[in-house]
């Protein structure tokens, strides 16, 4: 092997040597039962190899199980969706009514203000649903988290 000139015992190229070099190996046999629990643990520690899983539960060293339930990432991105909307509509609001005002006869306007009115009355409907969800929806999940 090709040694620097000033006397070091480190390769000119190649792989670096590991300070600690890992050379033992361990092998374990699971039956069905066992090995299936042993899947599902791993899956939830979110480890990404199963000896690095092995080595961390066998040695106490902590890992943090991680549980993504599809059902709030998926209600978390419609609500965000329903608030984008929603400010959208906001905006625009007063802008329809001074539109209203200028493009059309007072009793044209005051019939399609009419029908804003009531399409805003059914919005703060629906978000009062959404709130009143979105708190149960909240409830739920601290109680699945504790």
């Amino acid at each position: 092997m090709n040694k620097k000139k000033n006397g070091d015992d480190t390769p000119k190229w190649g792989r670096h040597p590991k300070e600690s070099r890992k050379s033992h190996c361990v092998m374990v046999r699971f039956d069905n039962e066992e090995w299936q629990k042993f899947l599902a643990m791993y899956e939830k520690s979110g480890v990404y190899a199963r000896a690095v899983f092995l080595k961390a539960h066998f040695f106490g060293q902590p890992f943090r199980v991680m549980v993504t339930d599809r059902t709030l990432l998926d209600y978390c991105t419609k609500l965000s969706a329903f608030h984008a909307q929603y400010r959208m509509v906001g905006n625009n609001y007063n802008q329809v009514v001074r539109e209203l005002r200028c493009h059309f006869s007072e009793k044209k306007a005051m019939a399609l203000l009419y029908k804003l009115e009531q399409c805003t009355k059914e919005l703060a409907i629906i978000t009062r649903q959404v709130v009143e969800l979105s708190r149960e929806f909240q409830e739920r999940w601290s109680q699945k988290s504790r």
